[in-house]
């Protein structure tokens, strides 16, 4: 190694650089007003569920003091520190990206309204919903100093409400949980004149607040907005043993729910004598770090705001593509598999074809068996509907199911009970290891011979996320991809059969030793003089032991381009360490969440599709898979996918080494190129339904791909 000293960006400081992002697309003019106002709450739930689980995780280590410094890159109090500093700027940009929103919605006649805000026909509305529809959800917890605090709901709001008596001389408090488990956030008032007026749920209870204490002959004087968020690890031993392990995380689930308290988030405005009781009832210190917000929280409600009929506000809604291939098998899908190699592209593509092969296994007579794994499903999974009508119809099926999907764990359990009762084999997860792997293995008997056909994927078998989530399926009849992938739903089966992976990355067995002789070869094509370059998409770039190896390849002059859309602990761009490495971030209409790996490979490239990033746990503690793509016609697809996506410059970000998340900028000669919207674009063109000025545009940007670097 030339030099000693290496630089890593720490971990959760680059998540929070990540949604600082999301926080940008909220203010970018750009992206459409009610758009804008979705990533808001977007970087709300994300900001939830990083105190949930990665500070939760810091603050475990306090008691290691020093000795956690090897795990988590710094002293646990001093990254503590580090981090509420950041949350704080990020509240306060996302207070005035809030307040100017307001006043975008005020010009397009939208407005929010608070209770004081409310004309007297819209008071007798207001008072006729609370009572009809609001107040039997109610139920108020009043409060004592001598009494214990009651446990306040991780993901809840609450008004947190002081009370007076009719003196106004004695006074006490209270707390009423905002009910949006059962209705709406928001209300939206009848329209008067040219406006349309909206209203938080929560100030619906503000303004009739008095008439649910008036039976106690007490007043509501003040009353502020609260939010508690929890530790969302479950504590479970390593004991799989089916039984065992639905009964821990039924266990666990309900302990998740009575996690420690890791984050108080109040009104700004909250009297110090509120704040006081608050802390001392739930036994947070100042030091524990509570943050001042705004008059409202929970603000991922905000994903749901109403449209109002407004779709110019909106994002114009893709239709979704069929692929070209299976148009003209409509009758057989796994008959098109079988002729060719099949890629589909979320959410460009359908994922009603998924659903459609699934459909079709589950009724042809020649089908005997279906394996999949399921890591996220919907909560009214056509996958699995898919899956028991299979069973209905006697095949044999095997669900892997991973009951340790964070805060998916209750969907999962209640398919697999459903699949289970309905006669499938149910494998829960493997010892030590998350399944994260995306697969299906589909086995058929055809004129007396065994026919495989494969899925491997990069993202979950969820037909909601994938109109949201752009990911890859690749569909293959290639009898050594699915033997392969027939061993691992064998390993699955039995955790000592661990098998032998020629084709296949497979984690954690040989996926972190496969990609690191591929990171090799560059460095020693690099060092002949031979052309030599790495391009890598995935979410997350943690690992430090793969950084370091590209650390050496862009020192011994490998050309390396990085597209990371969340965590990137690596630098870029340092004077002989990673001079010739450079990165993106997309942040767009659609969640950037593929895996494409691309290695020169001395000219003969090699490309994968990967279910796994490249951290710690998902090359040495998760079962994952990446697929090595050997259709011509899909390498082709997938290097455009990558080459507009380096091309892009609207909604790129440099990663840089102070996280300054700065767009990339087009020059005057070059063509402003939106990323997701030219990918559409393109495969619009392989599905022949381009118009002809996205053809022409096409042409423009378009030229030979190989190889693909010339042109970025």
């Amino acid at each position: 190694m030339a030099v000693k000293y290496l630089p890593y960006i720490n971990r959760e400081i680059a998540w929070l650089s990540f949604n600082e992002r999301v926080l940008q697309e909220a203010a970018d003019p750009g992206t459409p007003l009610l758009e804008r106002i979705k990533f808001l709450a977007i970087f709300s739930n994300n900001r939830d569920e990083f105190y949930r689980v990665r500070v939760a995780t810091v603050k475990r280590m306090i008691p290691l003091g020093r000795r956690a410094i090897p795990l988590i890159g710094a002293h646990p109090n001093d990254l503590l520190q580090t981090i509420l500093n950041r949350v704080i700027h990020q509240q306060n940009q996302f207070e005035e990206i809030y307040q100017h929103l307001l006043k975008e919605l005020k010009r397009e006649k939208i407005l929010l309204l608070n209770e004081k805000q409310l004309r007297p026909s819209q008071q007798k509305v207001i008072r006729e919903f609370f009572h009809e529809k609001v107040l039997s959800n109610l139920f108020p917890i009043l409060l004592d100093e001598a009494k214990p605090f009651p446990s306040l709901r991780d993901k809840s709001s609450y008004l947190f409400i002081r009370l007076l008596d009719k003196e106004q001389k004695k006074q006490s408090f209270a707390l009423v949980e905002v009910p949006t488990k059962n209705m709406s956030r928001f209300f939206v008032l009848p329209k008067e004149g040219d406006s349309r007026c909206v209203i938080l749920l929560d100030d619906v209870i503000r303004f009739c607040a008095d008439e649910i204490f008036a039976v106690l002959g007490l007043k509501a004087s003040d009353i502020f907005n609260i939010k508690l968020t929890r530790d969302a690890e479950l504590s479970l031993d390593n004991d799989v043993a089916s039984h065992s392990m639905v009964e821990k995380i039924s266990k666990g689930l309900k302990q998740r729910k009575k996690g420690l308290p890791v984050r108080l988030v109040f009104d700004g405005s909250l009297p110090e004598d509120m704040k006081n009781f608050l802390l001392k009832k739930i036994s947070l210190t100042k030091k524990d770090a509570p943050i001042p917000g705004g008059r409202y929280h929970n603000f991922k409600d905000f994903i749901d705001f109403p449209d109002l009929g407004r779709k110019d506000l909106l994002h114009q809604k893709i239709k979704t593509l069929e692929h070209k291939l299976f148009a003209n098998y409509k009758n057989s899908l796994l008959q098109a598999i079988k002729k060719e190699d099949v890629l589909l592209v979320y959410p460009y593509h359908t994922f009603d074809h998924i659903i459609s092969i699934l459909r079709e296994a589950s009724m042809n007579p020649t089908v005997e068996e279906i394996k999949i794994t399921a890591y996220r499903l919907a909560d009214s999974s056509k996958v699995a509907n898919a899956l028991i009508n299979a069973l209905k119809n006697g095949k044999k099926v095997t669900l892997v199911v991973e009951l340790q999907a964070r805060f998916d764990e209750e969907n999962n359990l209640y398919w697999a009970n459903k699949l289970e009762e309905e006669g499938a084999t149910i494998i829960y997860g493997v010892p030590n290891l998350k399944v994260h792997a995306k697969l299906f293995l589909i086995t058929s008997r055809e004129n007396g011979k065994i026919v495989q056909y494969a899925h491997i994927g990069t993202g979950n078998f969820n037909e909601k996320t994938a109109k949201i989530y752009t990911d890859c399926s690749l569909l293959t009849c290639d009898k050594k991809i699915c033997t392969e992938v027939s061993r691992v739903f064998d390993f699955f089966a039995d955790n000592f059969k661990i098998g032998h992976y020629k084709h296949l990355a497979v984690s954690p067995f040989n996926m972190r030793k496969t990609f690191t002789n591929l990171i090799n070869k560059e460095i020693a094509h690099a060092k002949a003089g031979k052309p030599a370059y790495i391009i890598l998409k995935m979410n997350n770039l943690v690992d430090r032991k793969i950084i370091n190896h590209l650390y050496q390849a862009s020192q011994a002059g490998v050309e390396i381009k990085l597209i990371i859309r969340g965590i990137c602990s690596l630098v870029c761009g340092v004077k002989d360490i990673s001079d010739r490495i450079s990165g993106v971030s997309i942040v767009d209409k659609f969640l950037e969440h593929m895996r494409i790996f691309v290695f020169a490979n001395g000219g003969d490239e090699k490309i994968f599709l990967s279910s796994a990033d490249w951290m710690t746990r998902n090359l040495d503690h998760r079962c994952e898979v990446a697929v090595p793509v050997q259709s011509p016609h899909i390498q082709k697809i997938l290097k455009e996918i990558l080459r507009l996506q380096l091309l892009g410059n609207i909604k790129a970000r440099i990663l840089d080494h102070n996280l300054s998340n700065t767009y990339k900028q087009s020059t005057k000669k070059e063509a402003k190129i939106r990323a997701q919207d030219a990918i559409y674009t393109y495969l619009q063109k392989e599905t022949g339904l381009e118009t002809n000025e996205q053809k022409t545009s096409i042409n423009k940007s378009s030229k030979k791909t190989k190889p693909i670097l010339s042109n970025v």
